[in-house]
């Protein structure tokens, strides 16, 4: 196990000791899709759930429970571990908007203080491995919904010149770079936010020496690039 894989784990150790004092609580909602045996199974003991009914509850609608962030924060461990080991089979599109909808920043310091640990360190494992068991995209899409910024992401990118990293560049590019999709890149299982700009730019200026991909040279992305160039020169930034 690499230094940041152990880091890795050791924050995914920190979550769940963190999140020990949510304890069972008696879990309502709707009786037509889980009914009372896994309703039942939801009010007791975290390790007892089953693997098949976290990934239900993990990607179901809130509407579908009395209580859903108060559910979701007592799951959050087992469902963000199950998604950072790849064992989750939820989109983490979802995940990052079910987060979202729990309103996880608002949790008590020491809950949300860990899950932002667990960003900062699968971040970095995964510019420090390839292939991992979560998509580089995949990865920076959670992260980057759950935290409602891509910015600091993208600067820890640009910060580590590793064959990894770069070798992750190179991945992320040809899946964005498929019939131009960088140009309309929204992030979020419901789109919620609009990488492309941010995106477009970066890999156009930032890392375009680290990346060995002609088609980043096309005219139609340059000319998606260059509004936002000329923007912020009217702005006096450039």
């Amino acid at each position: 196990m690499s230094r940041h894989e152990q880091q890795l784990a050791t924050a995914l150790d920190a979550l769940d000791r963190a999140f020990a004092s949510e304890k069972p609580f008696p879990v309502t909602g709707c009786t037509y899709c889980y009914g009372d045996e896994g309703l039942a199974e939801l009010s007791g003991p975290l390790d007892l759930i089953t693997d098949d009914l976290l990934c239900a509850v993990a990607a179901e609608v809130p509407s579908h429970w009395d209580d859903f962030p108060r559910l979701y924060r007592r799951l959050a461990p087992r469902i963000v571990r199950s998604a950072v080991t790849g064992r989750l089979h939820v989109d983490e599109n979802l995940i990052a908007s079910r987060l979202v909808a729990a309103e996880w920043t608002t949790w008590d310091a020491p809950l949300a203080g860990a899950l932002q640990d667990v960003w900062a360190a699968w971040w970095h494992a995964t510019l420090h491995s390839r292939p991992g068991p979560v998509s580089v995209r995949d990865t920076l899409g959670l992260i980057t919904v759950a935290t409602g910024a891509l910015r600091p992401w993208l600067d820890i990118w640009t910060a580590i010149r590793t064959d990894a990293a770069d070798a992750q560049l190179a991945d992320f590019i040809d899946d964005v770079l498929v019939e131009y999709e960088i140009t309309e890149l929204h992030m979020g299982f419901y789109d919620e936010y609009d990488a492309s700009a941010e995106l477009l730019s970066w890999l156009l200026t930032e890392v375009r020496d680290r990346a060995d991909d002609a088609r980043l040279d096309e005219p139609y992305l340059v000319s998606h690039h260059r509004p936002g160039m000329d923007a912020r020169r009217e702005n006096g930034e450039g």
